[in-house]
């Protein structure tokens, strides 16, 4: 009679013990990087949004009066205002008082980041950023 050949319950139960080690280990690193993703699409947005902004001072004698986040879309009809499609959108864009700086704020789909771009009076540029949860992604600093 020949010997039965094939794999001990100990054995099967081994791999199976270190399976789920490996996928306890790996599945959360998956999940973060899919939030810097989603967090570097918002930032595109603001970006983009910055860019669009510019392009409205210039045809406006150099002020940002007026701006506002429908404003950003007719100059970038890429640019999503609203919430859907899982997709990173601006949720407000805005002159300064004086005119002569804007903000501009993207939200993160999934992760609820806000990622700010404001250029001040004086022409200068700030970047800031607020994580919505514990789990920072994209925004570790406050700035980006």
């Amino acid at each position: 009679m020949r010997r039965a050949r094939g794999f001990t319950l100990v054995e099967l139960m081994t791999v199976v013990t270190i399976i789920g080690v490996l996928a306890a280990i790996a599945i959360p690193s998956f999940l973060s990087q899919k939030n810097k993703a989603t967090d570097a699409s918002a930032k595109e947005v603001a970006r983009s949004a910055a860019n669009a902004a510019e392009t409205y001072a210039t045809d406006h004698n150099g002020s940002y009066t007026g701006l506002e986040a429908s404003v950003v879309h007719e100059y970038e009809p890429a640019i999503q205002t609203a919430a859907g499609g899982n997709n990173a959108y601006l949720s407000a864009a805005a002159a300064a008082e004086s005119g002569a700086g804007f903000t501009v704020t993207a939200v993160a789909p999934g992760t609820g980041d806000t990622f700010t771009w404001t250029r001040k009076a004086s022409g200068a540029v700030e970047r800031t950023c607020a994580a919505a949860g514990a789990n920072k992604n994209g925004c570790l600093t406050g700035s980006w």
